[in-house]
């Protein structure tokens, strides 16, 4: 089996990470902060000292920025259901994921201003065509940081400022970058960095986070969510202090657990070390679709610009029918279709029926990219 769907999720995991979450279950399996015994106790350093890490990985100061979430899409509803109110304005692309851009669509609806900058057909995005868009009635800058469908990476570090000029705050899907790209929230003046674990972090499915950048007034934000936190029971309201005015119920500290470790891992091996083997996959994987007769690869040709995300179509044949081929017959896991962003395929032209996709990541080896292709070049051949 060859495995290149590492865009939906990693796999496998390093053994560390599941090791992790073996290891919390035996010797911490408490609930944190809502009782004083020792288990509970233990899984609360568990949590804090991974705040710590994913403070220090993505550099921001305060760890009780890290709010804890399931998942991306859940990072991201924080800030659009807690920040926005009627008639405020939103900036995004045409690139986005429904984690953007249903939300966006639901709030437009009650009131919320909308304006969605077109992107090229290879999913870039020009900055003065954003520049144009963003003004003072701007309150939100939503954008995906890379591409879930082509790879294509947007001009974050370009944008914040463009944002920051007229008072507004920049949001980055980081679902497909954190972990394989270097994100400095300080450096790329990001003010909210949504975040999923079980992508190129390496941790299991269901857990992520929501980085708030340290100078963010967070009592202009609304819990998305009101529950029990562990701290100040005897209010019957939500607390104000941070991560607890965002983190309501038990948390996930198995997931935890493994998102830690899958950081740890990533900053033993070097995210620059990781990069360049994507970046080395991604090229072969392009060259090698490319010399194919009737396939179209889609996006910017240049893995400097992309991150490991490569789709195609081929003249004649359903994306469905090529996805089946390959699993079917070769034992390569892709995926195909619309991949949740239906405004990204109508950007660059493959909607309604979509792309495969095929997305390598740090166990992807180079025999597997080439006997890809080669199963590729027979399938679309038939």
């Amino acid at each position: 089996m060859i495995y290149l769907d590492n865009a939906a999720t990693s796999w496998p995991k390093p053994p560390e990470v599941l090791k992790a979450m073996v290891d919390v279950l035996e010797r911490a399996g408490g609930n944190p902060g809502r009782s004083g015994h020792h288990l509970s106790v233990e899984a609360a350093r568990v949590v804090y000292e991974a705040r710590e890490d994913i403070a220090h990985f993505f550099n921001i100061s305060d760890p009780t920025r890290i709010i804890f979430t399931s998942n991306a899409t859940h990072a991201i509803n924080i800030v659009l259901k807690g920040l926005l109110k009627p008639g405020d304005r939103v900036v995004t692309s045409s690139m986005e994921h429904n984690a953007v851009m249903r939300p966006l669509r639901s709030l437009e609806k009650h009131g919320l201003i909308l304006d969605v900058v077109p992107c090229a057909s290879d999913g870039s995005l020009d900055i003065n065509d954003i520049a144009k868009a963003i003004d003072s009635s701007t309150r939100l800058v939503v954008l995906i940081h890379a591409s879930n469908v082509v790879g294509t990476m947007l001009p974050i570090a370009e944008v914040a400022p463009l944002a920051h000029r007229t008072g507004a705050l920049l949001l980055v899907d980081a679902a497909q970058t954190a972990g394989v790209i270097p994100i400095d929230m300080k450096i790329s003046r990001i003010d909210f960095l949504a975040f999923t674990g079980h992508k190129g972090l390496q941790g299991p499915p269901g857990i992520g986070g929501l980085v708030i950048g340290d100078h963010v007034d967070t009592s202009q934000i609304e819990p998305l969510m009101r529950g029990g936190t562990g701290s100040q029971s005897e209010l019957e309201e939500q607390p104000e202090h941070l991560p607890d005015k965002f983190e309501s119920g038990t948390p996930n500290i198995v997931g935890i657990a493994g998102l830690r470790a899958g950081i740890n891992w990533i900053m033993d091996r070097g995210i620059e070390t990781i990069r360049a083997q994507e970046r080395k996959l991604t090229r072969t994987l392009i060259d090698g679709l490319s010399n194919i007769s009737g396939i179209q690869v889609h996006g910017t040709h240049d893995p400097e610009k992309t991150v490991a995300i490569i789709s195609f179509t081929a003249t004649g044949r359903q994306v469905s029918e090529i996805g089946l081929m390959l699993d079917e017959g070769y034992g390569i896991l892709a995926r195909v279709g619309l991949h949740c962003a239906p405004a990204a395929h109508k950007t660059i032209g493959t909607f309604p029926e979509g792309t495969v996709r095929l997305a390598p990541g740090v166990f992807t080896t180079m025999d597997d990219i080439t006997t890809a292709i080669s199963a590729i070049e027979k399938v679309v051949g038939l």
